[in-house]
């Protein structure tokens, strides 16, 4: 029960979309202050009150914007997008609070969109949702048992059987059709077994006797179970309407009627208003609040115009008297009666499993859902393997490269450095792994959003199941990679053999990398989950992973720590590891010494007492070097503190992993996707004020919708005699352990110009599968039969002539309507075409589809009508010659906009245009505008092809005289011949409609036809396309094009612009102060070295963040672009790297500004240094990880990758953590990493060719013979030797630094020379070119030869084509 319903949302103040200019500016900062503390308010829903008992159905029913979505979601209780709702809701005793609390699963809304994981199958999808809903309290013993009979209940009743094995899918991957997908979504609701439900169109992509039986299922349900119903339905059929109790209508968020469904088409006859000839009572009481639809009777005169005259009339009625009455009786009888609401708060409960909070909505206990929710992480990862094969092969590769660079270290002191590389390799690349995870962690919310609202488990179920799931699996890959890298490293151990239990050595360094990689990716995951832009994660990911390394004790030693930044080791979980992992190491650690001074002519007859180590610990007299002093002096670290370091990050790890849960309770429940619709600044707003709906933040636009089109505004298509017809065609695609499945079953037909086709049947019937086969789109599998146009073989430009609008309206989100329309006329449109035409044309087309007021709006910001609109447009604007194809162009529109849509496609065929289009629960009336139909059954067969007829009387006849039933007057004849031939999902028909079609005489009449169009045509020419390459337009302006629509994207995206240019500045500062004006010592040069390094590792991130834009642009241009010929796919490789190019440069040279001179470089030096920091560098991370991504699915596949690459081949190569000397077998290596060069060309220009002074921690103190000075004991050795004394005239205690020239540090240490710093920058842009080369060469291979078609269609000959 609801009374005095009123809901309020917020708007935004600015209808801009943001750009990187407003990101600065003051005004926008102005802007956003005050909406943060005075946040605009509007009305949504005003003056709402009704009740719906148990057993009852209620229909919503309004034009898009106003309101249906808002009060459905308000009655299932989805209050939390909403400003505020006053007024009176009550669910029997229970308040709208306690529900929330308490019974949230009891009250449902199913969305209109569809939102499932991919790559589960379908019964693992609705399993799920059983078992997390499944009772206590059953007859059945064996809750598995109970779960799997609801789950073959609901795919037996939803038609669902024969796909229960194959995945979900999504745009990208194969999977079940739209309709199915829907079906899907409906079963997991049903699964929930709520009270109240309500359904958000849920009948969108199913066809008409589909839908049907939904409803009737709906109905049973609702009167069987005693459950309340609600359903907003567009396009609804009288066979539908018929199925509910009352009716709602709303009509800009006022309540025009709310009473019995049955009695509302005469409340408005009796108002002023008549229907059309046929019309469906749905469709008239739209059209009642549509200006520009609906019909006034001319014997009334005072009627109501607007929303607040239809509420006021309403209200004045004799139903709104009846629904008060209704709403006090129930409010008597139900509603504050403490008794009731604790016996269903008792029923409730006892549905509870044992160890479930008993006041919680959710009822299986967290056990229970973790379990549940870690099974669902075992399949998706199962169905997405390749994922986790190459996280495990990423992990044996990267052992196995590093085990073999550190291949058997001795136990002398020229391995004490690299023992520290291999140690921080160990610890940083596990921890590390986790970065990949960011893309996978942000797709997933939506679902897990849901499932949340549905009751289905805690969000942060989720994150524990994926801890849970994640622990056996990093302790495997953890395994892999430490037995591989520890043992053929040739680290300390206590048993001689390999045995992994009783060695301690191993055991003490395998629990801390385990405990630290686990630690670590709870961090990221936490980090993830706090935020609310994938982005932004990226940005804190990637300056973590410079912090963290910098910190961790082993690039900047504890005691070079910069005092002021010294607090931030002590909060890092990997310093503490790297602590325990080298004393661990260096505990019994005895290194031989490798070079002692003095050595050399006249020094081979001293003693040992008079040479020392050069090593940092070494004392006088000792042929070694002890590695707990060396760990102590140089960084500070104490065996002592091995368990107390575990302990510690075990800590750390404990509060990320608090964190993760607390993080993903919080953010994912309140994660929306929801935007106002957006304007390019400058552009033109809507003339007209239209009301938005919260959830959809969209216009509402009947009056657009129905505006009648001006024929003197509309450019004629070109008038085409060409015939398009096909014959005996079949279609069949590969099942993996099954024999190949036909989807296509010797379908002939043809279009011919001036007529609207349509194309009908069931789901899952093949239609979409055909227009694409047709449309020459099928990417796999097995096509036979011929195609023609006027008898003859498929021009060579049969694509770029044809238009095809997909169901899934696939833009660039950023573009407005217009810029899309002109991108496609220029592109598609022969070159010879002036701008100025194209952009009359486009503005023709702009207000032939009723664009108007929207010319100037994002894509991405409008709502389901105009984004489909904007997808035919968009087609027209080509001016298709040959075919227009559009795919369910009706579907999830209202009947208003979908008769706008038909009628619009009528008036293309009228002016010579051929078109195809598919279509799902026409009305009567939609059904008429159809010159002719092609009707297919399940399997792909052909049960119609021919004429429609006036009122559809030659479809309906040959149905009827092949012994079908009679058609009703009022029966809709498409939901008539879709129930004749036994459409839907459980529906049969005694009649074998297949065979009466190709035994009767107007199939014979169909060859005849089209055999009779090929000889005629054959006497004709060929048709020719009007350009002679593959393509409308040159590759150069192909170029231009997309670089425009490229930097404009980029320019409105400033999220992403930010999260580059900060991670660039923050990066920067942070490696600068670091490292502050490092001193001319060893150490010191050696800061300077890591300074340089550091910045290579910022490129990690830098790199994924690439690959996002990069593969989104890509995906629409496989899912739309390509298969339209608009413009090549080197054009598209070429402008994606362009564009990337100055921004890539602007954040480097940020980067390089609060960097160079933070560390100390010389100012003298810095020409050369930006060259190779500013300009080389951002090129080549650009180029390196779009080329990684050109070979990859997705972004979660290419991050994996990339990382692997980046951190197994390119860092461990450049030697700086293994010098080249000891690179051994892997040199070849060293020369083929790009950042050997890099970093020797920076380095050696800015640092080479100065002297050093030892610091006095890196003197090593000798003592001379008795009565010998230092100077006169050392001299012969400083003579030939880089070193200097300090104290020449002392007796003992010889300081001597070995080094004091940058040129010899750099030379014997990372194999550095000053004199290659250009011959580096040339290498440096030979890999820049190789990168390039290889974007177009993986883009090719992987996604272009992958999928290209190995065959040609014609009048003679089968086309293969593999997947």
């Amino acid at each position: 029960m609801f009374r005095d319903l009123h809901v309020v949302g917020t708007k935004s103040s600015s209808t801009y979309q943001p750009t990187l200019a407003s990101t600065f500016s003051p005004w926008s900062l102005i802007e956003g202050i005050q909406e943060a503390m005075r946040p605009p308010l509007r009305d949504i829903l005003t003056g709402f009150e009704g009740v719906i008992r148990p057993g009852e159905m209620l229909l919503v029913l309004g034009k898009p914007g106003a309101g249906c979505s808002t009060l459905l979601k308000v009655l299932a209780n989805h209050r939390s997008e909403y400003h505020a709702i006053n007024g009176e809701v009550n669910y029997d005793s229970i308040s709208p609070e306690h529900i929330r609390e308490h019974f949230r699963g009891d009250v449902q809304y199913c969305s209109e969109d569809d939102v499932h994981f991919p790559t589960l199958t379908v019964e693992q999808t609705i399993k799920f949702a059983a078992k997390t809903r499944s009772p206590c309290n059953r007859l059945m013993t064996n809750r598995d048992e109970l779960v799997q009979l609801e789950t073959d209940i609901f795919t037996t009743v939803l038609g669902l059987i024969h796909a229960k094995s194959t995945l979900v899918g999504d745009a990208l991957i194969h999977g079940i059709s739209g309709g199915e997908k829907k079906r899907v979504s409906i079963a997991e609701v049903l699964a929930g077994r709520s009270c109240v439900n309500a359904w958000d169109n849920s009948t969108r992509g199913l066809d008409s006797s589909t839908a049907l039986e939904l409803l009737r299922a709906f109905r049973v349900a609702t009167d069987i179970l005693k459950t309340t119903t609600i359903v907003t339905l567009y396009q609804a059929g009288e066979s539908l309407y018929n199925q509910f109790d009352k009716v709602c209508l709303l009509y800009e968020g006022r309540m025009a009627y709310f009473g019995p469904a049955d009695q509302a088409r005469q409340y408005f006859i009796d108002l002023g208003y008549e229907p059309a000839h046929r019309q469906t009572t749905s469709d008239f009481l739209i059209s009642v609040t549509d200006p520009n639809a609906r019909l006034p009777r001319s014997d009334i005169l005072s009627i109501p115009r607007n929303a607040a005259e239809f509420a006021e009339h309403f209200q004045k009625s004799r139903f709104s008297q009846v629904n008060k009455r209704d709403i006090q009786s129930y409010e008597d009888t139900f509603v504050g009666k403490p008794d009731r609401a604790a016996a269903y708060m008792n029923s409730a409960q006892s549905e509870h499993s044992r160890g479930a909070r008993k006041e919680s909505p959710y009822i299986t206990s967290i056990a229970m859902q973790t379990r549940a929710v870690m099974l669902r992480r075992v399949q998706l990862m199962w169905g997405n393997k390749l994922e986790t094969f190459m996280n495990m092969f990423g992990s044996v590769v990267q052992s196995a490269i590093i085990g073999t660079v550190f291949l058997k270290m001795a136990d002398s002191t020229d391995t004490f450095f690299p023992r520290g590389s291999v140690l921080f390799c160990a610890v940083l690349l596990t921890s590390f792994a986790s970065l990949a995870e960011i893309p996978a962690l942000f797709s997933q919310r939506p679902v897990v959003s849901k499932h949340e609202k549905a009751a289905l488990y805690h969000p942060f179920v989720e994150a524990l199941a994926m801890t849970l799931v994640d622990i056996p699996i990093t302790l495997v890959l953890t395994i892999l990679y430490g037995v591989i890298l520890y043992y053929m490293t040739g680290m300390q151990r206590t048993t001689a053999r390999i045995e992994l239990v009783n060695d301690f050595r191993f055991s003490t360094y395998y629990v801390i990398v385990f405990v630290s990689a686990v630690s670590m990716k709870n961090f990221f995951r936490a980090t993830s989950a706090a935020v609310r832009s994938q982005s932004t994660a990226l940005s804190i990911a990637g300056l973590t992973l410079v912090v963290v390394t910098l910190y961790s004790g082993y690039i900047v030693p504890k005691p070079s720590m910069v005092r002021g930044l010294k607090w931030i080791g002590h909060i890092n979980p990997i310093s503490y590891a790297f602590e325990a992992l080298m004393a661990n190491e260096f505990h019994t650690l005895k290194g031989m010494c490798t070079e002692v001074v003095p050595q050399g002519p006249g020094y081979d007859d001293v003693s040992l007492e008079n040479k020392v180590c050069t090593v940092v610990g070494a004392l006088p007299g000792q042929p070694f070097v002890d590695g707990s002093r060396f760990l102590s002096l140089v960084y500070e670290f104490s065996y002592s503190h091995v368990w107390r370091n575990f302990g510690i990050v075990l800590a750390f790890g404990t509060v990320f992993f608090i964190s993760l849960l607390a993080f993903t309770e919080v953010n994912t429940a309140t994660f929306s996707l929801a935007s106002p619709v957006l304007f390019k600044r400058g552009g033109k707003w809507p003339a007209r004020s239209h009301r938005l709906d919260e959830e959809a933040q969209t216009p509402a636009h009947g009056d657009s919708a129905a505006a009648p089109f001006d024929a003197g505004d509309r450019e004629k298509a070109p008038l085409s005699t060409d015939i398009f017809s096909w014959k005996n065609l079949n279609y069949m695609i590969p099942v993996p352990g099954e024999a190949e499945k036909r989807l296509l079953d010797d379908i002939s037909g043809y279009v011919a110009p001036g007529k609207l086709t349509a194309l009908m049947g069931e789901s899952g019937a093949g239609k979409t599968t055909l227009l694409n086969v047709l449309a020459q789109r099928a990417d796999f599998g097995v096509v036979t039969g011929s195609m023609f146009v006027n008898g003859q073989v498929l021009p060579d430009g049969f694509q770029s002539q044809t238009g095809y609008c997909q169901q899934l309206d696939i833009h660039v989100p950023t573009t407005t309507v217009r810029e899309a329309l002109l991108f496609s006329a220029k592109l598609r449109r022969p070159q010879s075409v002036t701008l100025a035409e194209n952009e009359t044309y486009v503005e023709r087309c702009i207000k032939l589809c009723g664009l108007e007021d929207y010319a100037d709006a994002m894509v991405g910001t409008l709502n389901t009508e105009f984004r489909k609109r904007t997808t035919i447009a968009v087609e027209l604007a080509a001016k298709p010659k040959l075919l227009l194809f559009l795919d369910e162009p009706t579907t999830g529109l209202d009947s208003q906009s979908a008769w706008a849509i038909v009628s619009f496609l009528r008036t293309l065929a009228d002016h010579g245009q051929a078109v195809l289009c598919t279509i799902h629960q026409p009305s009567a009336e939609l059904f008429q505008v159809f010159d002719r139909l092609l009707l297919l059954r399940k399997g792909g067969q052909t049960v119609y092809f021919g004429d429609v007829g006036h009122n559809a009387t030659t479809v309906l006849s040959y149905f009827e005289r092949n012994g079908g039933k009679r058609c009703l007057p009022d029966e809709n004849p498409a939901e008539y011949i879709l129930d004749i031939i036994g459409a839907g999902a459980n529906a049969t028909s005694k009649l074998d409609w297949y065979n009466v079609w190709r035994e009767s005489s107007e199939s014979l009449q169909l060859l005849n036809q089209i055999e009779s169009i090929h000889d005629l045509g054959r006497q004709r020419p060929p048709s020719k396309t009007s350009f002679y390459s593959e393509f409308a337009t040159s590759w150069g302006n192909q170029l231009k094009i997309l670089i425009e629509r490229d930097a404009r994207s980029y320019w409105r995206d400033p999220t992403y612009l930010m999260a580059k240019l900060s991670l660039n500045a923050m990066g920067g500062l942070f490696v600068g102060l670091t490292f502050f004006r490092s001193e001319d010592t060893q150490q010191g040069t050696q800061d300077k070295v890591f300074a340089i390094f550091i910045a290579t590792i910022i490129s990690v991130a830098l790199s994924t963040q690439i690959q996002i834009p990069f593969l989104a642009v890509r995906t629409i241009y496989e899912i739309r672009e390509r298969k339209s010929r608009i413009y090549s796919w080197t054009a598209l490789i070429t402008s994606q790297i362009l564009i990337e190019i100055p921004w890539n440069i602007l954040g480097s040279t940020i980067f390089f500004c609060c960097w160079y001179w933070t560390v100390g470089f010389s100012t003298s030096r810095a020409g050369y240094s930006y060259l190779m920091v500013g300009i080389l560098w951002p090129l080549h991370y650009s180029t390196i990880g779009q080329a990684v991504a050109a070979m990859c699915p997705n972004p979660q596949i290419s991050s994996l990758l990339f990382a692997t690459i980046y951190l197994a081949f390119i860092v461990t190569f450049d030697g700086v953590l293994q010098p080249f000397r000891r690179l051994g077998w892997w040199k070849w290596m060293y020369h083929v990493s790009p950042y050997t060069y890099l970093i020797e060309g920076f380095i050696g220009q800015a640092v080479g060719h100065q002297t050093i002074q030892c610091s006095p921690i890196e003197f090593v103190l000798i003592n001379p013979p008795p009565n010998t000075t230092c100077s006169s004991y050392l001299t012969p050795f400083l003579s030939y030797s880089d070193g200097y004394l300090t104290n020449p005239n002392a007796t003992e205690g010889c300081q001597f630094c070995g080094i004091s020239s940058t040129d010899k540090l750099l030379k014997d240490h990372w194999n550095i020379n000053y004199d290659n710093r250009w011959r580096n920058v040339g290498i440096m842009v030979w890999f820049v070119v190789f990168d390039i080369i290889c974007i177009y060469a993986f883009t090719y291979l992987f996604r272009i030869h992958k999928t290209r078609r190995r065959g040609r269609l014609s009048s003679s000959t089968t086309s293969k084509t593999n997947k």
